[in-house]
């Protein structure tokens, strides 16, 4: 059974920091690139970040970077999310999403996300 299970979301204060982490199982988690998304009340769901399945390409959004690090580690079929300098905008449901091309059809797996709330 395939599963995406993230974890780490929390009310947290502008400029404060946390690490998202997102577990797979279920499916081969090195042949996948693995991204976050975030969707906010009100607004369209938006890519985060994203990075390879061998993590050597690291994709992030203009309205983060520099403010957030993505990293997996292969052999514990995790990512992370390292997000610092938080702001209110900041706030969404974070969700973990894998992604894999088989042929000619792209296969997506997701998790239920994770809340997080950044206000004083």
């Amino acid at each position: 059974q395939v599963q995406l299970v993230e974890s780490g979301g929390c009310l947290v204060q502008p400029g404060g920091s946390l690490r998202l982490s997102c577990a797979a199982s279920g499916f081969t988690f090195s042949s996948y690139s693995i991204s976050w998304y975030r969707h906010a009340p009100g607004k369209e769901r938006e890519l985060v970040a994203r990075i390879s399945s061998v993590g050597g390409i690291r994709t992030y959004a203009d309205s983060i970077k520099g403010r957030v690090s993505i990293s997996r580690d292969n052999a514990k079929n995790t990512v992370t999310l390292q997000m610092n300098s938080l702001k209110p905008e900041d706030t969404a449901v974070y969700l973990c999403n894998a992604r894999r091309l088989i042929g000619t059809k792209w296969v997506d797996y997701w998790g239920q996300g994770t809340q997080v709330t950044v206000s004083s």
